[in-house]
């Protein structure tokens, strides 16, 4: 009678994802959702019937407010992630994101041809982000920047606080409050495909790799085989020093 054999996978518990860059994940989604919806209404007001006078319903200035409170938010929660990158574990650490070895762009080609053209190939692994992930985000972190500056500097002329009027220089920077409007919106579409295609991709990986893709965002960990940092193919795109942050299990 032929035996089988049941290959049971040795899991390591692998902590990557700290609580504050956690926070700093799902504050950052309901603000960014805050800010396209109200952005949206601002830009092309619905017509709304009421029997009441205007300056009752105030529906603008309700969205003109959350729009404001939420760019406050999006601004030091960005700022917040910049120090973090700074301090915290090098799966956090800026050092992911900006491409300055060969090995980060080697990966990163591989991961393109991986994830996008879908092409054969071995599997590949990285714990935190994979270069082409921590690329992107690197762009992204470039579209906050233009984001805040833009944002900030329309409401510099209506503003009666100091810290808004220090991007008042923004609009006679980028000619005029027309060209920094456009390229604000520009900028929202940026985010508005980003997420499109962020959403699959955890989606994907997580179905693919049964890592724990989704929930390492709920909870801080993923679960790595073992036989991963056996044959030492877990390291970083730019690795600053090994992992003291893993549990066996």
């Amino acid at each position: 009678m032929a035996t089988k054999y049941l290959q049971i996978h040795r899991l390591r518990r692998v902590y990557v994802w700290e609580l504050p860059v956690r926070i700093y994940h799902w504050l950052n989604a309901l603000v960014l959702l805050a800010l396209i919806a109200t952005g949206f209404y601002i830009a092309n007001p619905l017509a709304l019937m009421s029997q009441h006078e205007a300056t009752g319903k105030f529906t603008m200035g309700w969205i003109r407010y959350i729009h404001f409170a939420a760019a406050y938010l999006f601004f030091f929660n960005f700022f917040f992630r910049i120090y973090w990158g700074f301090v915290g574990n090098k799966y956090a650490n800026w050092r992911q994101f900006i491409p300055f070895s060969k090995k980060f762009f080697k990966e990163m080609w591989y991961v393109f041809r991986m994830d996008i053209l879908m092409l054969k190939g071995k599997e590949h692994m990285s714990i935190g982000h994979n270069a082409m992930a921590g690329f992107i985000y690197f762009l992204t972190f470039i579209a906050f920047l233009v984001q805040c500056l833009t944002g900030f500097g329309l409401y510099a002329a209506m503003s009666g606080w100091w810290f808004p009027k220090l991007f008042a220089w923004v609009p006679n920077f980028l000619g005029g409050d027309i060209m920094t409007r456009q390229i604000h919106h520009w900028s929202m579409w940026f985010f508005i495909l980003f997420v499109v295609i962020h959403v699959y991709l955890v989606f994907y990986h997580d179905y693919v790799e049964g890592r724990g893709e989704i929930s390492s965002m709920g909870g801080g960990w993923k679960f790595i085989e073992e036989e991963t940092f056996e044959r030492g193919h877990h390291q970083t795109p730019n690795p600053e020093k090994p992992a003291k942050d893993v549990e066996k299990k």
